[in-house]
């Protein structure tokens, strides 16, 4: 067994001093408090518990930079979509499977334990599916595997190319499925994750606009209980399509349709009525929001103050993984508020409350029921996955109890010093233990498709 020793630790029941934690297998197995340590004890600063990234597209790691030069018109989420169709156009297999290892990496070295990866890129260049139809799914599961971060794997349904069944256009040609092949890859799907330890799966009707309302009920029941995500209410455009085609908003047409509850995760639900957010925050589906990329792609403010004073459930995501950074989303998500309401301290549960401590009890929390993981956190038979601070870190230096959270998630980003999933250490000083190679092979694949 191992057993660690933590000046002090978050867990379950609060802040506690002079921590031992002791793994069994895979899982927590025994938690002491005030307890001084024994000679066999490896010893840490602060234990947190590791934090899920609800949402990832792993492949965009590689083309991030490569969509930050103004074009003759109006740039916008579409503008930054034609340089990503262009740049899948260029990825085979090993590439894909190299990208999401180093965004992998940079996850664990930030603080995420598990990934929700909502896999949409499925068949070869040409469109044609591989032999194999979940090729890059289970490449994605490779990752997974040589990394060591969890994985929930959420493959993608993506048939059309706007509302209404429209004809996809021919970036999309990776992407494309209808119910009969999208069951085959299901099927397969579940074979890839089935030698992971600790990895689940779900679906994800990629949006309104790539899956007919007859489709979404047909590969709903694949989810067979796990997770459901889809992209919603991203961008105005996509909310004044929804209205022209259905006479409803989209958020508005999913919660009167899809019977939204707690297995759902809708993802970004920037543009909502007051009435789309009340609606939303009582169905108890989670909001899985991605800060740096919503700002990075400009897509917009989610309703955050009014979602969670209507008891709302919000988790995080690296989305396009522009800049992969735990506390970064959260303390964009709190800062995003600042600005547009020019006030401070927003999110903070009530007066008197520590604003980072919420942020993280709230992404811990829906984080982990949007990706299918009902027992989480630092308590015995919980899966050991959690994270080391260093305490003596600049940015930590003196910091008590919820302090400390606020004090990582807006001055000390770079804290992180250990990580552990599934009871292994897999980054130690803040490098994870594979960087070495990991990196060198992801610089090669972009040597050779960046032109």
């Amino acid at each position: 067994m191992t057993s660690l020793w933590f000046q002090s630790a978050l867990l379950s029941d609060g802040w506690a001093g002079d921590v031992r934690i002791t793994f069994d297998g895979s899982a927590i197995g025994r938690i002491e408090k005030g307890i001084k340590p024994a000679a066999a004890d490896a010893r840490h600063g602060i234990a947190v518990p590791g934090l899920p990234n609800l949402h990832s597209h792993a492949f965009q790691r590689g083309m991030a930079g490569l969509a930050e030069v103004r074009g003759p018109a109006h740039d916008s989420f579409w503008t930054w979509r034609d340089v990503m169709y262009r740049f899948i156009d260029r990825l085979t297999p090993d590439d894909v499977q190299a990208i999401a290892e180093l965004a992998y990496i940079e996850m664990l070295e930030s603080g995420f334990t598990r990934v929700g990866e909502f896999h949409y890129v499925h068949h070869d260049i040409d469109g044609r599916p591989y032999a194999d139809i979940a090729e890059l799914g289970a490449r994605i599961a490779a990752a997974s595997a040589e990394t060591g971060i969890a994985l929930t794997l959420l493959p993608v349904f993506y048939a059309h190319s706007n509302f209404g069944g429209k004809p996809p256009v021919p970036g999309q040609r990776r992407f494309l499925n209808n119910p009969s092949s999208f069951a085959k890859l299901m099927d397969a799907s579940r074979k890839a994750i089935a030698p992971l330890n600790g990895a689940n799966i779900g679906i994800a009707p990629h949006s309104l606009r790539a899956a007919t309302p007859e489709e979404l009920t047909t590969i709903i029941p694949l989810a067979q209980g796990g997770p459901i995500h889809i992209h919603i209410a991203e961008q105005t455009k996509e909310v004044d399509d929804c209205i022209a085609w259905s006479g409803a908003r989209p958020v508005t047409w999913l919660l009167d349709n899809a019977g939204i509850d707690a297995q759902w995760c809708l993802v970004h639900a920037t543009h909502m009525t007051a009435e789309e957010t009340a609606r939303l925050a009582r169905s108890n589906a989670v909001a899985g929001l991605c800060p740096i990329t919503e700002a990075n792609l400009g897509d917009g403010i989610f309703p955050m103050p009014d979602y969670l004073a209507a008891g709302g459930r919000f988790g995080i995501g690296s989305d396009s993984n522009v800049l992969i950074s735990a506390a970064e989303e959260l303390r964009i998500m709190e800062y995003a508020q600042r600005l547009a309401l020019r006030g401070r301290n927003v999110l903070a549960a009530e007066p008197g409350h520590s604003t980072g401590r919420a942020l993280f009890d709230g992404a811990l929390a829906g984080g982990y029921q949007a990706l299918g993981v009902p027992v989480f956190g630092l308590k015995e038979g919980a899966p050991a996955d959690l994270v080391s601070l260093d305490a003596d870190s600049p940015g930590l230096a003196g910091k008590k109890a919820d302090t400390i959270l606020d004090s990582w998630v807006f001055a000390g980003a770079d804290s992180v010093d250990c990580v552990w999933r599934g009871g292994a250490r897999l980054v130690a000083g803040g490098r994870h233990e594979k960087r070495e190679q990991i990196t060198r092979r992801y610089k090669e694949v972009l040597a050779r498709i960046v032109k």
